[in-house]
């Protein structure tokens, strides 16, 4: 399978250049989101004060992001620095499969993030018995399982199809829509039955946000003061940054009309997608965590002192 660029239609000079600064963008970024989140996962691991259910998350989502990144940066950097187009078709099943697991996962994970939010402000008597760290695990073993069957029925669905229209991708990274578009059979049934199977879970996750930042605005304003009003609404601010993030970046990339498809939109589209929500996730929780910024102060500190 190929993978088409918008560098192969400017002359040879000019497409040498414009891959060496793709490389080097790529390796900025991806540099950028494996510091980000392994100091996120070494503080939470690091840190006795952040093994709490919070924390526990985000370092599941570090763990994440670390995934998704891995997944399609070092294809794309590797493509742009020896001048390669190339995928075989057993990597492009397996960048699919993990593409979707990964995406997955996280969705489920801010879904449970966003339930631990709600108990902390409207349950948070009971917050100690909800979640728990039996709890806690159940919920973060229950995400990436969920996710690795979602992935798997996508990868298994999309790949039975035979591929008989080019073998050309719009993008660096294979993903289930352009898959499709290279099959030579019939697919609306089955880009329907994929949609709604993806709909369905991811809507629900939605929904269930939804009603739980209603539960939480409600339970803030019955706040007397205006300073606890405030301190309760910042907690949730870092996880309402990634949410959006996650899913203007989730949604504009599947629901962008064919029409206004183009080599070069295709690309930054996939930056966006794929690329630059992993290396800002770590910068927006740790701007708005000051046990966070502590932790990774502390360590800092503690590694130079050894040195």
């Amino acid at each position: 399978i190929s993978s088409i660029s918008p560098f192969l239609l400017l002359p040879l000079a000019d497409t040498r250049q414009l891959q060496l600064l793709h490389f080097c963008l790529f390796l900025g970024i991806s540099l950028a989101a494996l510091l980000g989140n392994g100091l996120i996962i070494s503080a939470g691991a690091c840190g006795q004060h952040l093994h709490s259910p919070m924390f526990f998350f985000l370092l599941s989502l570090a763990l994440t992001d670390l995934g998704s990144s891995c997944t399609t940066v070092p294809k794309a950097m590797h493509n742009s620095l020896w001048g390669t187009r190339h995928i075989s078709y057993t990597a492009c099943a397996a960048q699919v499969f993990l593409i979707v697991f990964f995406l997955g996962t996280e969705d489920f994970l801010l879904t449970v993030m966003c339930y631990e939010r709600y108990v902390s402000i409207c349950k948070a008597l009971h917050y100690g018995t909800l979640l728990g760290s039996r709890a806690c695990a159940h919920m973060a073993a229950a995400a990436w399982a969920s996710a690795f069957l979602t992935a798997l029925l996508h990868t298994a669905n999309t790949f039975s199809l035979p591929l008989c229209q080019g073998n050309a991708l719009g993008q660096f990274f294979c993903d289930i829509p352009h898959i499709l578009r290279l099959s030579c059979s019939d697919t609306y049934l089955r880009e329907f039955g994929l949609l709604a199977f993806s709909t369905f879970p991811f809507l629900g996750c939605f929904v269930f946000m939804l009603f739980s930042y209603v539960q939480i605005s409600r339970a803030v304003l019955r706040i007397p003061s205006e300073q606890g009003r405030h301190k309760a609404f910042s907690t949730c601010l870092p996880h309402l940054a990634v949410l959006s993030l996650f899913i203007s970046t989730g949604t504009f990339a599947p629901l962008k009309p064919p029409s206004t498809s183009s080599p070069s939109l295709d690309v930054v589209v996939s930056v966006l997608f794929s690329v630059v929500p992993p290396a800002l996730k770590p910068l927006i929780y740790s701007l708005r965590n000051q046990e966070l910024k502590d932790a990774l102060r502390k360590m800092m500190t503690v590694s130079f002192q050894k040195e």
